[in-house]
């Protein structure tokens, strides 16, 4: 009877522990639903999203929002993380967040849905829909439209996952990573048409150690773009088509302005894309610069610009700056590329008089138009080749 004593404390205390445990637990899960929040797509759930942010900053162990299966309307929404107690919240959405039909309800605002200085936020599944279409109309009517906000953004944040997560219809940029360190994107779909304008499927800039892994993204700007201040960025396994391709750039828009280095694309598909990789800068001065950038392992099908550096960008040939651009590129890499170009020049360097490109390597590269050899077209490129390359290198060595 003496040993009894002893287990029954320890028993009631394993209970003890156990049920506040639990409480703790049940604590931190917060379901939008309980907050108010509709799945009918028609009552506005912002002050539910909203609320529940709050109550998971506000918790001390690892949180979760959760979003059940249906259609929830949401305004623009910003989500601050510099009173966060939490840097564990993960934000699980079975179902759709839809924007206002009215696109002139968010479309000044910058951004949808907006995060800003957070730290170990989770956005894990889920589709967001920001009903862009009637902006794509209005942009291509020529009509005075609002500018359209970026579906989802997240500003000056630290170690970011964005896993399984659908964004349609955006009216403007899909995904904006600016200023953050350390954000893992993966199984990401973006799904908007090849005619809806500016609507990049990935956007990064001034930011370092982002992957981009295992996702499709079809729009009607770039799959995926490199802004200034990028470093330390992995891209592969992507299907891109329709779109742009995948463009470090455009950059050199501004005199001073930091640069994008230590940047590998690999993997990747191309299908029916305007571009494939490219490097873009406007003819202007400025102190920026690319290096040591990896594109391997790509495939081609049907692609109008399969390879190309553009230092004379101007889209529409509208306002073109027409000077020389600034910024030097060098240590470029293309290794094993392979497939077809829906252009004859498959490969095009035309690089600044200013700052001619350097250190340009084309290694196993084949590409062809109509089942024959293509062209490819340098200026002021300085680089080698290796291997088998075709078209024949134009690089100066």
């Amino acid at each position: 009877m003496a040993g009894a004593l002893p287990f029954f404390l320890a028993f009631q205390y394993f209970l003890l522990t156990f049920f506040n445990y639990s409480s703790i637990a049940a604590n931190a899960n917060y379901n939008v639903q309980s907050l108010g929040a509709k799945s009918d797509g028609k009552t506005d759930c912002t002050k539910a999203f909203l609320s529940a942010w709050t109550s998971a900053c506000a918790s001390t162990q690892p949180a979760t929002i959760y979003v059940p299966p249906g259609r929830y309307l949401l305004g623009a929404a910003t989500f601050v993380g510099k009173s966060c107690k939490n840097t564990a919240i993960t934000i699980q959405i079975d179902g759709t967040l839809v924007a206002p039909s009215d696109f002139d309800v968010i479309g000044n605002s910058g951004n949808w849905i907006k995060f800003e200085s957070v730290t170990g936020v989770s956005v894990i599944g889920g589709t967001l829909d920001a009903q862009g279409a009637n902006l794509w109309a209005c942009k291509n009517s020529g009509n005075s439209c609002p500018t359209g906000a970026t579906t989802l953004a997240f500003y000056n944040s630290n170690n970011i996952i964005m896993n399984g997560l659908s964004s349609i219809n955006s009216q403007k940029f899909n995904i904006l990573v600016d200023g953050c360190h350390n954000a893992k994107l993966a199984g990401i779909k973006v799904s908007t048409p090849g005619n809806s304008p500016n609507t990049d499927g990935i956007h990064v800039e001034k930011s370092t150690g982002v992957t981009i892994m295992n996702s499709q993204i079809g729009t009607g700007d770039d799959c995926v773009s490199i802004g200034p201040g990028t470093s330390n960025l992995w891209i592969e396994t992507i299907a891109c088509g329709p779109g742009h391709g995948i463009s470090i750039g455009s950059l050199g828009w501004d005199l001073q302005e930091p640069g994008v280095q230590n940047v590998t694309v690999k993997s990747a598909t191309f299908t029916g894309t305007q571009n494939g990789a490219r490097v873009k800068t406007w003819a202007r001065p400025s102190n920026g610069f690319v290096k040591n950038i990896l594109f391997q392992h790509l495939v081609m099908v049907n692609v109008e610009n399969p390879i190309i550096i553009d230092q004379n960008y101007c889209p529409d040939d509208h306002n073109c700056p027409s000077q020389v651009s600034g910024v030097k590129i060098s240590d470029v890499t293309y290794q094993d590329i392979h497939g077809s170009s829906a252009t004859e020049t498959a490969v095009k360097f035309d690089c600044s008089k200013g700052n001619p490109c350097s250190d340009i390597t084309l290694e196993d590269v084949k590409l062809t138009y109509k089942n024959e050899p293509a062209h490819s077209s340098c200026i002021n490129a300085i680089g080698k080749s290796s291997g088998s390359v075709e078209p024949n290198s134009c690089l100066s060595l």
